[in-house]
C-alpha cells in the first residue's frame, strides 16, 4: 500500500512539473500608435486612431465578449472609419488584399460589406491577446500578438476582436494559454508604462448575439456608453456607471445562466480558476452574495460544483472589473466602482486619438454565431437567461434569447425582449447585448516556444 501511494505521489509531481516546464508561447507586442510593418491598409490614410489608456485589471485571463466594461469608448465619433475600409476592400484594384483579408476571417469577398456592417468600433481597456495578421506576398500571415490598451478595434456581434482599425489587419481569437506567454517587444513597440504580464487577457465569444455593447468612457470613467452593435457612435446613449445594482440570486443556476444574468445587470462574472467552467456547471455560491449592491462592471465571483474549470485555458488573478473589466451586456446604470474611474486614465495619444472602435452600449449581449466566422461562434448556452433584473427565472432552453441592455434597468416588463434598455429576455436564437470583461492572467517565465511569424 505504501508503495502504491509513493507511485501516485511521484506521478502527480511529474505531471505538475511537466506543466511548469512547458515552453512559453512567443507573442509579439503591438503598442498603441505604432504603425504596422505589413499592413493591409495604408495607416497614413486615417482609417483609425488609437488613444493613451492605462490597462485595467480583470479577474481571470479569459473574458467573455459580453462582459460589461470590457471595452471603452469616448465622445469623439468616427474613430474607426468603417466606410473607408469597406470602400478599400471592395475596390477591384485591391482584390488580392480583399481575398486574403476575407480568408483570414473565414468569409467570402462578396460577404465583406455585410460583415463590416455588423462590426462595432471600441477602444481596448486591457492589454489583449489576439491572433493578428500581416499582409505579406499576397497572403494574410497569422501571428500571436498582444495589443496594448488604447488601441482601436472593431468587434463582432459576440464581442470578439475582428479588425485592428489603424491598419485594417484582421484579428482572430487567441487560442493559447494566457498564463504561458513570452511577450516580445521589438520593431518600435517598446514596453509601455503600466504593462503587467499577469494582467493580460484573451476574449472568448459571448454565448449570444449582442444588440448593444456597454462601454466605459476612457476619459470620463463615471460615464458609460450604450452603443448599438453595428453603429459607430452616432446612436450612443450615455449612462452613469456609478449607479448601483443588486447582485441577483444565482445559486442553483448554471455558470452560463449566471454569467448572462449578471451581464444583463451590468455586472461581471468572475471565476478563480484556470480557464472558464463549462457553461452547464452548477453554481453553488456567489461572492458577494445576492442582494449586495455594486457599481457597473464590478465582479461577482462564482463558485461551481466540483470547483473545476473546464474549456479554454488561461489563468489570471483577481482584480476589479471596475469600469468594465468584467461584465456582460449591462444596462447603463451599474458601474463597477473601483475600476471605472482610476483604472482608465485615457488621453488621446499624440500619434493617434481616442479610438472608439465600437464601445458597447449597456445592452445585454446576444449571440449569433452563424453570421460570424468560426472563431466568433460563441459557446452554446444550455439554458436561457431571464429577462428581468430583480427576479431571476431561468427560461426553458430556447434557441437564443434576444436581449438588450439599456440604462439603469427599469421594472421588469413583459417577458419579451427588445433591443431596448436593461432587462435581457430569455435566450432565443436572437441577439443579446453584453458588456465587456477583463481579466488578468499570471504566468511564470519559462523556456520559450516556437516564435510567431
Amino acid at each position: 500500500m505504501a508503495f502504491r501511494v509513493f507511485v501516485l505521489l511521484v506521478l502527480v509531481l511529474a505531471l505538475s512539473g511537466c506543466d511548469r516546464d512547458a515552453p512559453l508561447l512567443l507573442v509579439k507586442a503591438v503598442a498603441a500608435g505604432v504603425p504596422s510593418l505589413a499592413p493591409f491598409f495604408d495607416e497614413d490614410q486615417g482609417l483609425g486612431r488609437d488613444a493613451q489608456v492605462r490597462s485595467q485589471t480583470a479577474r481571470g485571463g479569459l473574458q467573455q465578449g459580453d462582459t460589461p466594461g470590457l471595452y471603452g469608448g469616448s465622445k469623439q465619433p468616427a474613430l474607426c472609419d468603417v466606410e473607408k475600409l469597406e470602400a478599400f476592400l471592395t475596390d477591384p484594384a485591391n482584390d488580392a488584399k480583399a481575398r486574403a483579408w476575407a480568408a483570414a476571417l473565414d468569409i467570402t469577398t462578396a460577404g465583406i460589406p455585410d460583415y463590416l456592417d455588423r462590426l462595432t468600433p471600441v477602444l481596448l481597456r486591457h492589454d489583449t491577446l489576439v491572433q493578428n495578421h500581416d499582409y505579406k506576398k499576397g497572403k494574410a500571415v497569422p501571428y500571436n500578438s498582444l495589443l496594448q490598451a488604447g488601441i482601436t478595434i472593431l468587434v463582432d456581434e459576440q464581442g470578439l476582436p475582428a479588425v485592428k482599425c489603424s491598419c485594417g489587419n484582421p484579428l482572430r481569437p487567441f487560442e493559447g494559454d494566457t498564463s504561458r506567454i513570452k511577450v516580445d517587444f521589438e520593431d518600435g513597440n517598446e514596453k509601455w508604462k503600466g504593462y503587467e504580464r499577469t494582467s493580460v487577457l484573451a476574449v472568448r465569444p459571448a454565448a449570444r448575439k449582442l444588440e448593444r455593447i456597454a462601454l466605459v468612457d476612457v476619459q470620463e470613467p463615471d460615464r458609460g456608453i450604450n452603443r448599438p452593435v453595428g453603429s459607430t457612435g452616432e446612436d450612443d446613449a450615455a449612462f452613469d456607471t456609478r449607479e448601483r445594482r443588486a447582485v441577483p440570486s444565482l445559486a442553483g443556476t448554471t455558470f452560463g445562466q449566471a454569467s448572462r444574468r449578471l451581464a444583463d445587470r451590468g455586472l461581471a462574472a468572475g471565476f478563480d480558476g484556470k480557464g472558464l467552467p463549462p457553461d452547464n456547471a452548477r453554481v453553488t455560491a456567489s461572492d458577494p452574495p445576492a442582494g449586495t449592491e455594486l457599481r457597473f462592471g464590478e465582479y461577482v465571483m462564482l463558485s461551481v460544483a466540483g470547483g473545476a474549470s473546464g474549456g479554454s485555458p488561461g489563468g489570471g488573478s483577481g482584480g476589479e472589473s471596475g469600469s468594465g473589466s468584467s461584465g456582460t451586456s449591462a444596462p447603463p446604470g451599474s458601474a463597477s466602482s473601483p475600476p471605472v474611474g482610476p483604472s482608465t486614465s485615457a488621453q488621446p495619444s499624440s500619434s493617434s486619438g481616442t479610438s472608439s472602435s465600437g464601445p458597447p452600449s449597456s445592452a445585454p449581449p446576444s449571440e449569433a454565431p452563424s453570421s460570424r466566422p468560426p472563431s466568433s461562434s460563441a459557446p452554446p448556452s444550455e439554458e436561457p437567461t431571464t429577462t428581468a433584473p430583480p427576479p431571476e427565472t431561468s427560461a426553458p432552453p430556447t434557441s437564443a434569447p434576444l436581449t438588450s441592455s439599456a440604462p439603469p434597468p427599469p421594472p421588469p416588463s413583459p417577458p419579451e425582449t427588445s433591443s431596448a434598455p436593461p432587462p435581457p429576455p430569455p435566450e432565443t436564437s436572437a441577439p443579446a447585448t453584453s458588456a465587456p470583461a477583463t481579466s488578468e492572467p499570471a504566468s511564470p517565465d519559462g523556456p520559450t516556444a516556437s516564435a510567431t511569424t
